[in-house]
């Protein structure tokens, strides 16, 4: 399987090298001059008109990558399921690769990879807005009716707002992609979703500016003329003007309310303003027209696929098996899946509660390990806004039930922690929660006697004591035996910064708190949205829905749309040839993902109610709620069950751990994987110390869910 992955790999690596070629050449006199005519002869048939080179040199391309990249995790899950992981010298330089090179606002921490191709995509724009000049300078004004009317000053102005649309367009091409949650490219570089976010807000930014700057340039542009009435002109022949103006006025409110400051006080009015992105396709694909909207086709139907096969999961409603509350103002959510559900550690869980609001999703930590609780998922709630807050009064009210929808969960597609000889786990106050499904994870491992495990130093800071409530949810809630606790090498320093000790008040320890829900015939297991080969059935979905998707263009372009272009004196509406790629692309994939989904659906049907019927007579009778073992340590160590961990743990009052300290103490081993999660200066801290050359040894990876 190890020599099928490497051919695929380079497989995929020639293709996508070959796809940035072609945007490469897109602006230069070759292409436009030579390339173009030639191809055109070929690609540009009478059942795909116009649309036919972009469609082959820059939908299929992609399209193919994303199907083929379906089969190659299929093969990495059966890998790593069999504990064969590639561990070649390649992953080696890929991990150097992800060392932090520079910690920066507002970019914040950017690895050597991130800066090399943000480097070489920055150098794309720059080269395509030269060459898109040069030739409208150099050949397109001589023959220019605008330039001889207007004068060539005004022309050039004009050209350059025209040229920064293009440029913007490219961005385009990669907006869809990191935020496409089960995307099947992202894993193919070592990135997930949540990983991925801050590279559709670098794009946005950035093709935001870009395109404010190509509407403010042709508004000037219209009023030197005397012609301002062309920013609202609609012509059924050429490109629409107005389309542009309603999009470009879509995309300022979505571009202001999602900037940081706006997003953190307003996060209800950019949640709902970020949803306009429907309307934004579909005013600023009919601007562009058809065949420009198939140069950045690929993102967006992968994006929909993807938005799509959510929706359907998003419709069943999620077993909740029991909550635990904690008195640091936290909960454990812990609901049912089914063991055919596997996710790796960090991943996280997309949560609904429609008694709370009808549309809101708000993504959570997953803290369960699918190796070791089989039949539970679960996720760790902090209460710190409106939202949580009324989960929170919700479940500690008399209810026995509650409806939740669930999507996902969401992860790395690989997680090889156990490559280290030492972890270092640097969390801050709920940053604690990825880590500790790396410990049950872990836990898990230990039972494999033939496993190296690492040495893991969990370093916890915490604003108050009682959030030290947040180290009891290491275990699950079904318990485990305690040799398995025996095995792991786990210290863990913690750190109360706003505390002493002498002032924390003798009152009544409070406990944590478990309770638990009935079982509702309408709730399901979560499971996996197509089955257990769920990349499979997904590579399925993207290529039959993209094969309809071309079949059906074709027939609607040789039989509608040709018949009305080559009728004397007629010419088939600009706006509606892109409303048909729209159209047909929205329907072949709600056919094909339902479809598939469906048949899934039935053949999983008797697995999910087995699972039901399992899992309510094991849950559905109340227990008492387990104390807690961390909080309040003073009590006798013989009371608690896994003494081992409470006494490898060591409580600092009054102080922040010193990470450098801590980090450069870990430099005599071989290999220190280095995780942070908590607040942006404390990852900017542990990344500028890992990137500072002092310690080779050290690997860093940052865990962030900071918008």
């Amino acid at each position: 399987m190890g020599t099928t992955r490497s051919i695929m790999k380079m497989i995929f690596a020639v293709m996508f090298i070959g796809w940035i070629f072609v945007w490469i050449m897109i602006p230069t006199k070759v292409f436009k001059y030579n390339w173009t005519p030639k191809l055109a002869k070929h690609l540009n048939t009478t059942y795909f008109g116009p649309q036919g080179l972009t469609i082959v040199l820059l939908t299929v391309p992609m399209m193919l990558i994303a199907a083929l990249s379906c089969v190659y995790l299929h093969i990495q899950k059966k890998s790593t399921d069999n504990g064969t992981a590639n561990r070649s010298k390649i992953c080696e330089v890929v991990g150097k690769m992800r060392r932090p090179m520079m910690v920066m606002n507002p970019l914040g921490i950017v690895t050597a990879t991130e800066f090399t191709f943000s480097i070489l995509f920055v150098a794309l724009l720059v080269w395509s807005l030269g060459n898109y000049l040069y030739i409208s300078y150099n050949v397109h004004l001589h023959n220019d009716d605008n330039a001889n009317e207007y004068g060539r000053w005004q022309a050039k102005f004009r050209s350059f707002g025209l040229r920064t649309g293009y440029v913007g367009h490219i961005c385009w091409a990669f907006l869809f992609f990191p935020v496409t949650r089960a995307s099947t490219i992202l894993p193919l570089v070592g990135l997930t979703s949540e990983s991925s976010i801050k590279y559709h807000i670098w794009l946005g930014h950035l093709s935001n500016f870009l395109f404010l700057v190509h509407t403010v340039v042709f508004f000037i542009y219209w009023g030197m003329i005397d012609k301002l009435i062309d920013a609202v002109q609609w012509n059924p022949t050429y490109v629409p003007n107005l389309a542009g103006t309603i999009a470009m006025l879509i995309g300022i409110a979505m571009w202001v309310t999602s900037l940081g400051w706006f997003r953190r006080k307003k996060f209800e009015l950019f949640f709902y303003t970020h949803h306009l992105y429907g309307l934004y396709i579909i005013f600023y694909v009919i601007h562009v027209g058809d065949s420009w909207f198939c140069m950045i086709l690929p993102n967006i139907f992968l994006f929909f696929v993807d938005r799509y096969l959510r929706f359907l999961q998003s419709t069943k409603r999620s077993r909740l098996v029991c909550a635990r509350l904690l008195p640091s103002d936290s909960l454990e959510l812990t609901f049912s899946k089914s063991p055919g559900l596997h996710y790796n550690p960090t991943s996280i869980l997309f949560v609904h509660v429609p008694s709370i609001s009808k549309l809101q999703w708000h993504p959570f930590t997953v803290t369960s390990s699918s190796n070791l609780e089989k039949d539970t998922v679960s996720v760790v709630i902090r209460r710190q806004g409106s939202w949580t807050q009324k989960l929170f009064n919700q479940i500690s009210s008399s209810i026995d039930s509650l409806e939740v929808s669930t999507e996902g969960p969401y992860g790395p597609t690989s997680f090889d922690f156990l490559k280290h000889d030492s972890l270092i786990l640097v969390s801050g106050g709920s940053g604690i929660t990825p880590f500790i499904s790396v410990i049950r994870e872990i836990i898990f491992q230990s039972q494999n006697r033939n496993t190296k495990l690492p040495n893991i130093l969990l370093v916890c800071s915490f604003k108050h004591y009682q959030d030290l409530a947040l180290l009891d949810l290491i275990f699950p809630v079904s318990g485990i035996s305690i040799s398995d606790i025996s095995k792991l090498n786990l210290r863990i320093e913690v750190y109360v910064t706003r505390e002493e000790k002498q002032t924390i008040p003798a009152e009544e320890h409070r406990l944590l708190q478990t309770k638990w829900f009935k079982p509702n015939s309408l709730d399901s297991p979560i499971s996996p949205i197509l089955g257990p080969n769920n990349f499979l059935w997904l590579g399925a979905v993207i290529v039959s829905s993209f094969a309809m998707f071309l079949f059906f263009t074709a027939i609607v372009t040789r039989y509608y749309i040709y018949p009305v272009d080559h009728n004397s004196g007629k010419i088939y509406n600009f706006s509606y040839r892109a409303l048909w790629d729209m159209f047909l692309g929205c329907v072949c994939i709600f056919i094909a993902s339902s479809a598939v989904f469906l048949w899934r659906k039935k053949q999983n049907r008797t697995e999910d109610q087995a699972v039901k019927q399992i899992q309510s007579v094991e849950f559905q009778t109340p227990t008492s709620s387990p104390a807690s073992w961390f909080y309040r340590a003073e009590r006798e160590l013989e009371s608690v069950p896994y003494q081992s961990i409470v006494q490898s743990t060591n409580i600092h009052f009054g102080s922040k751990p010193n990470l450098k300290k801590i980090l450069f103490e870990a430099e005599s081993s071989e290999d220190v994987g280095v995780m942070v999660c908590g607040p942006r200066k404390m990852r900017h801290e542990v990344a500028r110390i890992c990137a500072s050359g002092l310690s080779k040894s050290l690997h860093f990876e940052a865990i962030s869910f900071n918008w």
